[in-house]
């Protein structure tokens, strides 16, 4: 029983791994292992230093948008052509710190953050639209917390011996691609919960059970987690089927009337009442297993109940969404080319008012890396029909290009932003005569390893508008299309 553990441990840990570099783009692997300068001297020096863990990073990110709506201004909608400022620029930096420990039967991590940044003109909280008791808040953006704690538990148990282990503390929470649950890694924040997870492991499945509540980032105080609002849940994963990954989730969100007045002024709006409930499941193949073939597919349903404002009544939730993936991997050509073609859809509401909340519920995702990378979109009312062309050009290289078209599921409702907002201002909102078709989006990202503790990126990103947007932009001088710019510099220490 041991030894099946421990396979299946390793088995699971390989996998997961292996599996992102086929759902978006994935920065290149160092040249060779880097364990952390003090972990490095430490460990040279005494052999016991091994249990201990004391590393981090520094992220700098110049990203500058045209075309994009600032969050905070007077008339600035995304695509606006005039009237309204739609252009920033901006310097993102992150520094994370951790100091771990690990014994057989126990662990302890602790995670320390600094986000800042300079030139942003967004508001930290933009309290539109009006949330009684809370206040806008200018600040330096929604992505600064100038310090704070991001991680900080305690893990028991030893899954190469005994099948359960426990998890308590502020920890970050990831499953499957990050489509529902996702650390949201490439904000200069990032998510994090405080909860308890029970993880239950043998040699057919793993199984995490899990109850957290999100941290909220409070710039210049500390970050609490919203106590109104909780996510909890199932989520397991086997290995058993021949050349497939199988996962099925049940995942409960539940906010009271309070969630969204939990704190004055938030780095970004707090959530409306609602109980919802998500039954999915995800297949993906496991790595090189289908020759050079892979794909992914998942659905999910969702049920409950939701309230669309602070006081609206609470309406019956009837929601799904599906996503299939294909790609092929040309191994013996250079750059080992990979193409690839994926097809997202979540449902819409059809403003029926026969009191059913058609939308689906994004929950906690890492949207970046799906509805493409300029960040306008979330998976709620959405059509996307996304074409990938990825290569690694050397060991230390990697570059994507996408495409995406984007549609409406239901003329009926909302464009919604990436953070879940229903876009009704500045022209937008429910025009059930318009057209369908939102645009389209061209992507281009590369990274390079230049050694094995730092690492480069960068990207370009042009939104062409379509005619949902050129008509809901029509009586306000029109719309335009959106660029969007971004180099980056890792360094780990």
């Amino acid at each position: 029983m041991k030894n099946q553990i421990k396979h299946l441990t390793a088995g699971a840990l390989v996998l997961a791994a292996l599996e992102q570099a086929h759902a978006q783009y994935t920065p290149p692997p160092p040249p060779t292992p880097f364990q952390g300068f003090i972990n490095e001297y430490l460990r040279a020096k005494n052999p016991y230093a091994n249990q201990w863990d004391f590393s981090g990073d520094v992220r700098l990110r110049y990203e500058s948008r045209e075309g994009f709506g600032i969050a905070g201004k007077a008339g600035s909608v995304d695509f606006r052509d005039h009237g309204a400022d739609t252009e920033n620029e901006y310097l993102l930096t992150r520094l994370k710190f951790h100091v771990g420990y690990t014994d057989k039967w126990w662990n302890a991590y602790a995670e320390a953050r600094s986000s800042l940044a300079l030139n942003d003109e967004r508001a930290a909280y933009a309290n539109a639209p009006a949330i009684p008791t809370t206040t806008k808040r200018v600040g330096y953006g929604p992505e600064s917390d100038t310090i704070d704690l991001h991680q900080a538990y305690v893990m028991f148990g030893n899954h190469k011996e005994f099948p359960l282990s426990l998890k308590v503390g502020r920890q970050e929470l990831s499953y499957g691609d990050e489509r529902l649950i996702g650390a949201f890694g490439w904000n200069n924040i990032g998510r994090a919960f405080d909860g308890a997870k029970v993880r239950w492991q043998n040699a057919w499945f793993g199984a995490d059970f899990f109850a957290a509540q999100p941290v909220v980032p409070r710039d210049g105080q500390f970050n609490l987690a919203n106590s109104y609002d909780t996510l909890s849940g199932v989520y397991a994963t086997s290995l058993k089927i021949p050349k497939t990954i199988l996962e099925a989730y049940f995942l409960a969100r539940n906010a009271s009337r309070d969630a969204i007045r939990f704190e004055n002024s938030p780095q970004f709006p707090q959530p409306t009442a609602r109980d919802i409930y998500t039954l999915g499941g995800r297949l993906k193949s496991k790595p090189g297993e289908l020759g050079a073939w892979d794909y992914t597919v998942e659905g999910a349903y969702q049920f409950g109940n939701y309230a669309a404002s602070a006081t609206s009544k609470r309406l019956t939730q009837d929601a799904f969404m599906f996503v299939a993936q294909a790609g092929y991997t040309f191994a013996d050509a250079w750059a080992t080319p990979r193409v690839a073609v994926e097809y997202s859809y979540s449902s819409g509401d059809d403003n029926s008012a026969d009191g059913t909340h058609g939308t689906f519920d994004n929950l906690f995702p890492t949207n970046h890396k799906f509805y493409g990378y300029m960040d306008f979109l979330s998976l709620q009312n959405l059509q996307d029909l996304r074409a990938i062309y990825q290569l690694k050009p050397t060991t230390r290289m990697s570059v994507s290009l996408e495409g995406h078209s984007f549609w409406l599921a239901d003329t009926r409702d909302a464009l919604y932003n990436v953070g879940g907002g229903a876009r009704t201002t500045g022209g937008y909102g429910i025009n059930k005569t318009y057209d369908s078709y939102v645009g389209s989006e061209v992507d281009l990202i590369a990274g390079y390893a230049v050694t094995r503790y730092s690492q480069l990126e960068a990207g370009y990103g042009h939104f062409f508008t379509g005619k949902y947007i050129d008509q809901s932009e029509k009586a306000n001088g029109g719309s335009r299309d959106a660029d969007w710019v971004y180099v980056q510099a890792t360094v780990k220490f």
